[in-house]
């Protein structure tokens, strides 16, 4: 069809039924037909408040105004996937003092591409291998402390082989030339035998590269930095717990070469990471999120938790057969929890019990419970302001009712 045969067609276009949709402007197609006040309830999704604290399960976080604001503003732009990985990840790199940063489709994926890039190097060629790696002759085995057992399944899914040790000679018995990484999971510290420290030192003795896992373990802040700079050549962090950003995103830092070997591994390239994708609204409300949460004042946030533990401590201390402790976790979630136990004898309650009459109560609440034991663990940072309140009156009146 010639040229000028087109444009004798176009002016019928709207009389063909055909094609009559493709001849409305595009800003006719844009009105959405929801609500965002009332998209939740036309899903009949139930909003809860949560005492509990930064579960997957339970969505992760609320992510702050100014997050959201740079998810909406990216979202309106198209741009270079690399290029917003590039400039997010120096700035990453330089807030938490590591050579280089990317962000991830949450920590799994950190550990997963990680670990590919221990694996492959910038050998390109090795990147289609994984995760089948018998009858190559690349390193595949990564050792890990038995006490240190969690999610490791992420570190098979890059096709490592996983080496279960418990003391330092074992470790360095089981090390070997097929040995390609130690790997550290931090919430496990306290109960297994090599500590942090002497973990780092094992990996640069043998010139392995060492991960270690710090998903949950901010607060304190000062956790961004403090592996970067003890010696581990990759942490990984999840994105949408303590710091608030989105709840898919997760951070993967540390040596600069280990970095671009694990990018060849992620999306937009082929490789075992393909399918992990994290897109640039994440990535930059990543980026939003940890430099707010860097420059947070730490202190004021903490005193803020104590004051609403000492609200519901105190509208539920003095029932009988009630008792009541502040814990803080020494690793993971270090955060103040207000730990409610009481006398079965006296309060006829199960854990399970408080659990369900709150989360089916209006508003609906969620605690962190144990099924078969008699008390439950609040947790204060996920609260706003004055759902202390809500919480307090809840669950002081469920230990009444029980009593």
């Amino acid at each position: 069809m010639k040229r000028r045969d087109i444009f004798k067609i176009l002016p019928a276009l709207p009389l063909l039924g055909g094609l009559t949709a493709h001849a409305i402007p595009l800003e006719a197609n844009l009105v959405s037909s929801f609500s965002k006040q009332d998209l939740i309830k036309d899903l009949g999704l139930r909003p809860f408040i949560n005492a509990a604290g930064n579960y997957t399960f339970m969505t992760g976080s609320i992510m702050p105004e100014d997050v959201m604001e740079a998810i909406k503003v990216s979202s309106s732009k198209y741009l270079m996937l690399d290029e917003v990985q590039d400039k997010v990840g120096d700035r990453i790199a330089s807030l938490c003092r590591a050579e280089a940063a990317t962000v991830t489709a949450g920590c799994w994926s950190a550990m997963v591409l990680g670990m590919a890039g221990v694996l492959t190097g910038m050998d390109s060629s090795k990147v289609g291998l994984l995760p089948h790696l018998e009858g190559t002759d690349m390193k595949s085995e990564v050792i890990l402390q038995k006490s240190h057992s969690e999610v490791e399944l992420a570190l098979k899914q890059a096709g490592a082989k996983l080496i279960l040790v418990e003391t330092r000679k074992e470790l360095e018995d089981a090390i070997n030339e097929r040995t390609a990484m130690l790997y550290f999971l931090n919430k496990k510290s306290p109960k297994g035998l090599i500590k942090d420290e002497e973990w780092v030192a094992i990996g640069q003795k043998y010139n392995l590269p060492t991960m270690i896992n710090i998903a949950a373990d901010v607060p304190p802040v000062e956790n961004l930095w403090k592996f970067n700079d003890m010696g581990f050549d990759l942490v990984v962090i999840s994105g949408g717990k303590a710091m608030c950003g989105p709840q898919s995103t997760g951070i993967l830092m540390g040596r600069k070469d280990l970095i671009a070997a694990a990018r060849l591994s992620a999306n937009p390239r082929g490789g075992v990471g393909r399918g992990q994708k994290v897109n640039k609204e994440e990535i930059l409300g990543m980026y939003v999120a940890l430099d707010r949460f860097i420059h947070l004042d730490h202190a004021k946030q903490w005193a803020q938790w104590e004051d609403a533990i000492a609200y519901i401590d105190y509208q539920i201390k003095s029932i009988n057969g009630v008792t009541t402790e502040v814990v803080i976790p020494p690793t993971d979630n270090n955060m103040p929890f207000l730990k409610v136990s009481w006398d079965p004898h006296k309060i006829d309650l199960t854990s399970a019990q408080m659990d369900e009459n709150l989360t089916l109560g209006t508003p609906s609440i969620k605690v962190i419970s144990w099924e078969l034991e008699n008390h439950i663990r609040i947790g204060v940072h996920t609260l706003f302001k004055g759902e202390e309140k809500e919480v307090a009156k809840r669950v002081k009146e469920e230990l009444l009712k029980a009593s």
